[in-house]
């Protein structure tokens, strides 16, 4: 069997940003501190703890993680006293103090903030505060809103599923609460990629799950012993439990099954040229419309697309998406000018194998070098005059 955490394979990392408390300088400012309160703010799955009003937020940068402990630290109330802080992370948001547990606050249990001025050589009073979280909801609500592709027939080197819910969830449970099961109902064995860092929104309402790379890839370790999660010809369902608890504690309101059927490994990169751009009225706000031969990833089609006016001006609007994800739709926020646009994207922009404009998933740009990779592609339409 093949350990799911050694597959030679590199996914792109989670990055969690630390903006780090510069040490105390020799001559100490008076720093005035009449107008310091700490807050709780953010909702279920998204809270923070904040201090506002404290005029020493420039002195921002470079101190050892403890110190920032040593400043800002949040306890569990209630319990045994000396327990550390909670763990999580800190970021300077104007003039604000965050925050972030790296878990969501407990339901029915009560935190103390401890703010210590002192601690980094601003002058001023040791503050603290203490709230409580209130407890989990007893009726459920909370559900499987999406999951993404929506086609009900993915390529044998599918890469990856997004779960939309409908509220934020918890943390520390999604390779629990997911399973893959073939068409007699059995769990399939490691088929995804299990990361010791979830892969969140930061509302913690869309999770990315990555069917294991090692297994999809040819010639990696765990492709060669297990094989493919899924393989062309047979059905799946992806079974997400009720089980799940939300960002309150409180489970889904019902599992969620997608049952889909698997075609032929996707060889093929997407192709620019290969799109239907349908262009809208001069001087109309009517929809633009383009076509792809095949699904493409969701969340990239929202921020990899871009149409560029005349004058060579981003054109602002809204973006929509359907028909399992091959077409594009795009409404101005004004008229459309006539004259000659262009729609570009991403060269990063991906179909559900993860083969990109740039290329094919399969192949290693540490091979093939990647100094000659463009960013962006783009096609030129015409809007014709009124």
């Amino acid at each position: 069997m093949v350990d799911r955490r050694t597959s030679l394979v590199v996914v792109p990392a989670v990055l969690l940003t630390l903006l780090l408390l510069s040490p105390p300088s020799h001559s100490r400012e008076q720093v005035p501190q009449a107008g310091v309160e700490i807050q709780l703010s953010g909702d279920a799955g998204s809270r923070v703890i904040k201090v506002t009003g404290w005029t020493g937020t420039d002195r921002v940068q470079g101190v050892p993680q403890e110190r920032l402990t040593d400043l800002f630290a949040v306890f569990l109330e209630g319990v045994a006293t000396d327990l550390p802080p909670i763990l999580g992370s800190y970021r300077i948001d104007g003039d604000e103090l965050l925050f972030v547990p790296r878990f969501p606050l407990s339901p029915g249990m009560s935190y103390r903030a401890v703010f210590r001025p002192t601690a980094v050589g601003a002058d001023g009073e040791e503050r603290s505060a203490t709230f409580s979280i209130p407890e989990a909801r007893t009726t459920p609500t909370t559900i499987v809103e999406k999951v993404y592709p929506t086609a009900d027939v993915l390529p044998e080197n599918q890469l990856k599923f997004y779960l939309h819910f409908s509220a934020s969830m918890s943390r520390g449970e999604a390779y629990e609460r997911i399973h893959l099961l073939d068409a007699a109902g059995e769990t399939i064995e490691l088929p995804f990629l299990e990361l010791d860092q979830e892969l969140w929104t930061r509302d913690f309402k869309r999770f990315t799950i990555l069917f294991d790379p090692g297994r999809i890839k040819t010639g990696l370790i765990p492709n060669l012993e297990m094989g493919l999660p899924i393989v062309s010809g047979n059905s799946y369902t992806l079974l997400i439990d009720r089980e799940w608890q939300d960002a309150t504690g409180t489970p889904l309101k019902e599992e969620y099954r997608k049952t889909f059927t698997v075609s032929a490994f996707d060889k093929v990169a997407p192709d620019m040229e290969a799109w239907g751009i349908r262009p809208a009225g001069a001087g109309t706000r009517d929809v633009l419309t383009v076509e792809f031969p095949e699904s493409l990833d969701r969340a990239l089609l929202d921020r990899l697309i871009t149409i560029v006016g005349p004058r060579g001006d981003t054109i602002t609007g809204v973006v929509d998406v359907d028909r399992n994800e091959t077409r594009w739709l795009f409404t101005p926020d004004n008229t459309w000018q006539a004259g000659e646009h262009r729609l570009v994207a991403g060269t990063e922009l991906e179909d559900l194998a993860g083969n990109t404009l740039a290329g094919l998933f399969e192949v290693d740009v540490f091979e093939v070098g990647d100094a000659t990779r463009k960013e962006t592609e783009s096609r030129s339409f015409t809007i014709p005059p009124r």
